[in-house]
């Protein structure tokens, strides 16, 4: 399987990558793609150019095997729809292969306003990244007794669609929803940004030679 991991990365940090190592560890996934978007659709438009921010990633992830960066949201004009770039990927990969959109909790609880949501399911499956389980959550079982969390029209959607073994996601290509335990980083790219407006390091936060570079060119700074 192919996991997908889209984002602005205005600039990438430690809370985009480690959730998604551990991830694709977890999954055994064959590669790892992070799709940086050209212009926002639920969200503020990123600071940084799309090519700032395209720099930036590929500092962070260095030469880590299994980790690819693909580009074409920023290679195409206008708003960037989850929906166009599955389906776009999905024509040049064919349907056979799996494939799994890596999205957090709270991105999770809006799916259903996306562009085209049960669309999307048809071309990915969904994994929904967040906290492990405490005791008497369903103990190491993240797929437990969290529906509480979203609202009953998310709930009524997912009852058929989400895995209870993880084992589901290799017996056909896209359609389930699997929730995955991750190291939750309390970091945000809007913290990163409002640290440097302040004349504070966000140093530990992201990649060193992510920080360089924004230090080198002066991103975010206050005008």
């Amino acid at each position: 399987m192919i996991g997908l991991l889209g984002g602005t990365f205005d600039p990438v940090h430690f809370g985009h990558l480690r959730p998604a190592l551990e991830v694709s560890q977890a999954l055994e996934l064959a590669d790892l793609w992070l799709i940086p978007l050209r212009q926002a659709v639920h969200r503020p438009q990123p600071q940084a150019s799309p090519e700032q921010r395209l720099a930036m990633l590929r500092l962070a992830v260095g030469e880590e095997t299994g980790i690819r960066i693909d580009d074409r949201e920023l290679r195409r004009a206008g708003q960037s729809y989850t929906y166009d770039t599955l389906a776009e990927i999905r024509a040049e990969l064919g349907m056979s292969r799996g494939l799994c959109l890596l999205v957090g909790a709270d991105a999770f609880r809006g799916f259903l306003t996306w562009h085209r949501p049960d669309d999307i399911l048809d071309l990915v499956h969904l994994v929904v990244m967040q906290r492990p389980a405490l005791p008497g959550e369903g103990g190491q079982d993240t797929n437990a007794g969290l529906n509480q969390e979203f609202s009953a029209e998310l709930q009524t959607w997912l009852q058929p669609r989400r895995c209870r073994d993880v084992r589901e996601l290799t017996t056909s290509p896209a359609g389930r929803v699997w929730f995955q335990g991750v190291t939750q980083l309390d970091i945000s790219s809007t913290r990163i940004r409002g640290l440097i407006v302040s004349g504070l390091s966000p140093r530990f936060l992201l990649p060193d030679p992510v920080w360089a570079y924004i230090q080198a060119r002066r991103l975010y700074q206050r005008p």
